[in-house]
């Protein structure tokens, strides 16, 4: 272990409670992503968690409990909706938003608050060690790759306090996001867990875009993950559509500085190549490993294939795009 990290086990578990009791933070894994994690309704809490990501203040927090009986008891109202969904989700990778309970803090957010209940043994035993509800956004630098194991939480953030580690973290892309304040519920970020599986609980889901009430922005930003940059490596990453530009890109670049990305089998030879699997599920779960492997290889650029069309794509596509985009905005393609 390197100085911050420690095993998650009982003596690592007691240390980490310990801090966030003292109103500090620790890093934690959970099913997605490594996630820092600081009381969620202290203000001194919550202040460290933004400074030491350097993250903007519009961007909202999601808030890790131990149960559905605790998640219910920060909402003002628990929607049919919210009741289906946790029972069949819960633990696991969906974020509901609810109308925030009048008795918490608003700090100046939002009406509403975001609330999951992790799948991780880690996550869980931490929330039931230290007893309090836990604000946990990913352990790295805002708008830097997400973190799937304890080393790349230490590389982003030298100067947490303390590290549980709990190996890789087995489903690799951040939790999808649903209001539920909303009728029928509406899709704010996509993740880890599929629409189709939200569907089959729903029937209907709003997709960001559509028409519908909650769309004003004067509701203010309701999930984080809507930065325009965001998940992106220190290299610069264009996505391309045809794989056969791979290879013409590939032939006019220094092969020491460029990485490719790419889920088809003939990449071209010379690069820094990640071959991740066609399969969605798959190829998220290895996503901010492998952009942290190029970064780590030293390639100044990264060719990344567009993603297929379809829902099944749609979160790797929307990490992709959001890690291409320039300070402007738009995504970089090549």
């Amino acid at each position: 272990m390197t100085d911050g990290v420690v095993a998650a086990d009982a003596a690592g578990l007691r240390r980490a409670a310990e801090l966030l009791r003292q109103e500090s933070v620790c890093a934690f894994p959970t099913e997605t992503v490594y996630g820092l994690g600081a009381h969620a309704f202290s203000a001194k809490a919550v202040a460290e968690v933004y400074r030491l990501k350097r993250r903007p203040s519009w961007n909202p927090l999601i808030v890790h409990v131990a149960s559905a009986a605790d998640a219910e008891a920060l909402a003002h109202t628990w929607p049919e909706a919210a009741r289906l969904l946790a029972e069949r989700f819960w633990p696991g990778p969906l974020s509901l938003v609810v109308e925030r309970a009048h008795h918490l803090p608003a700090n100046g957010g939002p009406a509403t608050v975001a609330v999951r209940v992790p799948a991780h043994p880690v996550a869980l035993a931490l929330l039931e060690e230290c007893g309090l509800p836990l604000a946990a956004p990913s352990a790295n630098r805002s708008e830097s790759i997400s973190p799937t194991t304890a080393e790349h939480v230490i590389r982003s953030l030298p100067d947490v306090p303390l590290v549980l580690d709990g190996g890789p973290c087995r489903l690799g892309i951040e939790s999808t996001v649903v209001d539920v304040t909303v009728s029928p519920p509406r899709l704010l970020r996509p993740g880890a867990l599929s629409l189709r599986a939200i569907r089959d609980v729903v029937g209907a889901l709003r997709l960001p875009g559509d028409d519908g009430p909650g769309e004003s922005p004067a509701a203010g930003v309701r999930s984080p993950g809507l930065a325009h940059r965001h998940y992106a490596p220190r290299a610069r990453l264009l996505l391309v559509d045809d794989p056969a530009l791979l290879a013409e890109r590939a032939e006019d670049a220094d092969p020491g500085t460029l990485g490719i990305l790419t889920h088809h089998p003939t990449a071209p030879p010379g690069a820094h190549v990640e071959l991740l699997s066609a399969d969605p599920l798959e190829y998220a779960a290895d996503l901010y490993a492998a952009l942290h492997r190029l970064d780590d290889a030293g390639v100044t650029t990264i060719l990344a294939q567009t993603p297929p069309g379809g829902d099944d794509w749609l979160a790797v596509r929307d990490r992709l795009t959001r890690a291409s985009a320039a300070e402007t905005g738009t995504a970089a393609t090549a």
